[in-house]
């Protein structure tokens, strides 16, 4: 089997990358449109308090059965790669 190229990689980055602004679109309950930073903007800076109650609102929705386990940990990630460590 041939090894994968680097379109094809970058490919799947920005695959997960949308599916990871949808799953945030869809768990913070945002209207079609509205503007949402994702990891696909990664210039955008949320304040650690924001961050910190998207975390606790996730572990909300997964503990009520809202959302899957993969959607979980991979959305969980996501918010704990962009808190920054003092």
């Amino acid at each position: 089997m041939g090894r994968t190229t680097f379109g094809k990689l970058e490919r799947d980055r920005n695959k997960k990358a949308k599916a990871a602004a949808k799953r945030e679109k869809r768990l913070a309950g945002v209207e079609e449109g509205d503007e949402v930073e994702t990891a696909a903007h990664p210039d955008n800076d949320i304040p650690t308090d924001e961050l910190l109650r998207r975390i606790e609102d996730l572990h909300k929705r997964f503990d009520a059965g809202d959302i899957s386990y993969d959607d979980f940990e991979e959305t969980k990630a996501d918010l704990m790669s962009r808190l920054s460590i003092d």
